[in-house]
């Protein structure tokens, strides 16, 4: 599902015109952006977290040259559903739509 698709279906469903549905959710993920960029994370009580992971300083390989690089210490977004959001997928007996 495309993010217009998503803003056409919660058109549908509430009425809302799709300008604002679009503007609400650029909101959104401006907020979830920059709050992670800030390293704070985001919880959204019965869908999950969106959280700030640390990567270690490591020593990574490129094959093709047989070199060794050191990929420096950063951070990376992840999500973790919910208990609620992954119980609901996992019962879910729809087949997947392609």
């Amino acid at each position: 599902m495309t993010k217009a698709e998503v803003i056409l279906e919660i058109s549908q469903k509430t009425g809302i015109d799709k300008a604002d549905v679009s503007a609400s959710l650029e909101g959104f993920f401006t907020v979830v952006k920059n709050s992670l960029a800030k390293k704070e994370n985001v919880y959204i009580r019965g869908f999950g977290s969106f959280i700030v992971k640390h990567r270690k300083e490591k020593v990574g390989r490129i094959i093709s040259q047989n070199k060794s690089i050191v990929i420096p210490e950063h951070y990376v977004p992840s999500f973790k559903p919910a208990k609620v959001f992954v119980e609901k997928v996992k019962s879910s007996t729809g087949k997947p739509v392609s």
